[in-house]
């Protein structure tokens, strides 16, 4: 019985991210979601306590969903650390979140309702934060070229590309989306490498 209500609340949030990225934060109610779910009217409601709640769960379940696969994080561990591989792994970054288009719009939804959803900023918050430490720890271990500061500077950067990308998809053509995610890997990253 749990599991079936963990599937269900899982697929509830998973409807409740599309109706964010689709409708924005004010189209975000329980019967949008159920609508969305194609679950009977009410069905949400069973599941959250209240709007609040529900833009919590969200935002922890988009994170959840961007985290790349076993299977793509055995590759990237086999390839030989290098300027050309820290190029190709933030590449592979972008086009996969770029890929989860719903999901990245729905998560700039909830940075914007965070300004006004105290529970939901410090989730987010501790997200994030979590997400930059972990990155800066397996950049130290990979034995890729730059620093932490490199890496905090390349997220920033890449973020805005991708929000770019996914609100204004022809401001850039996708090979120069890919030759600004190697230039700013080569300038942000190349002053500290040594071979």
């Amino acid at each position: 019985m749990v599991r079936r209500n963990d599937e269900r609340r899982a697929a509830l949030v998973d409807a409740a991210i599309e109706v964010l990225a689709a409708e924005g934060a004010r189209g975000l109610t329980f019967r949008a979601v159920d609508t969305r779910a194609a679950v009977p009217t009410g069905t949400a409601s069973n599941y959250f306590t209240s709007r609040d709640d529900l833009f919590t769960q969200v935002g922890a379940r988009v994170y959840e969903r961007l985290i790349p696969d076993e299977e793509t994080i055995a590759a990237q561990q086999a390839l030989t650390p290098g300027l050309e591989t820290y190029a190709v792994l933030m590449r592979e970054l972008v086009g996969r979140i770029s890929a989860f288009r719903t999901g990245y719009l729905a998560l700039l939804e909830l940075r914007l309702e965070a300004t006004r959803r105290p529970a939901l900023r410090a989730v987010l918050s501790a997200r994030v934060r979590a997400d930059l430490d972990a990155n800066v720890a397996h950049h130290a271990q990979s034995g890729l070229p730059g620093d932490a500061t490199g890496v905090l500077l390349l997220v920033l950067a890449l973020n805005w590309l991708i929000v770019e990308q996914l609100t204004l998809p022809d401001v850039f053509s996708e090979a120069e989306r890919e030759q600004l995610v190697t230039a700013a890997v080569e300038r942000l990253v190349a002053p500290s490498f040594r071979p």
